[in-house]
């Protein structure tokens, strides 16, 4: 267990690493102010800077606290489905490490998302850094033209997602001693319903609230 937490340590402090670097190579803060100028005064922006300034810290605590909660979720429903599927004892510490790593696939995007910006579409918006997702369906389609309950979804059916999907499968095929065609049929029974279902929600508040 301790490679573990310690594998959960460094995956949150490169992904804070990264926040910050996205942040600062992007100008993001020039870019929020000149969106948030549209509706605000100077004084009130300011004051808005100085609070989001004084509470970054919370920023930085927020990142562990979702990553430990959506780790555990899916080490969760990935143990329910082992559970209904496999005869071996697998115990939900071992499912937590497997998604664990997996999470390492998502350090890509921010990643990309700088080289993308930096090097190919210098000239972007504050919304073109919140809805590009690399590798995504919503690269092809674009954001401009579409309802808004339709982003988030198209941000999930991306590369990156197989890629997860698929090194969980791997991992639990291992995991109980068969095959990777095993841990596939597991993941896509317990956490490919779990994550339509998420996303099914996602819409559902978007559409009644946007």
């Amino acid at each position: 267990m301790k490679s573990t937490y310690f594998k959960y340590f460094i995956l949150c402090t490169i992904l804070i690493l990264l926040t910050e670097a996205t942040k600062y190579s992007l100008q993001f803060d020039k870019l929020l102010y000149n969106s948030l100028a549209e509706n605000l005064t100077s004084n009130q922006i300011d004051n808005f800077f100085n609070l989001q300034k004084k509470w970054q810290w919370v920023s930085y605590l927020f990142i562990p606290i979702f990553i430990l909660l959506k780790t555990c979720i899916i080490a969760s429903v990935l143990y329910i489905g082992t559970f209904f599927y496999i005869k071996n004892d697998i115990t939900f510490n071992k499912i937590w490490t497997c998604v664990i790593q997996a999470e390492f696939v998502f350090l890509l995007i921010p990643v990309l998302k700088i080289i993308w910006f930096c090097f190919f579409q210098t000239n972007y918006t504050l919304e073109d850094i919140q809805y590009f997702y690399p590798l995504s369906a919503l690269n092809i389609t674009g954001y401009q033209d579409l309802d808004p309950w339709l982003i988030y979804p198209l941000q999930v059916l991306n590369l990156f997602e197989l890629a997860y999907i698929i090194y969980l499968s791997y991992q639990i095929g291992h995991l109980t001693q068969t095959n990777t065609d095993n841990g596939l049929k597991i993941v896509c029974y317990s956490y490919v319903p779990a994550l339509f279902l998420w996303v099914t929600v996602v819409m559902f508040f978007t559409l009644n609230y946007s």
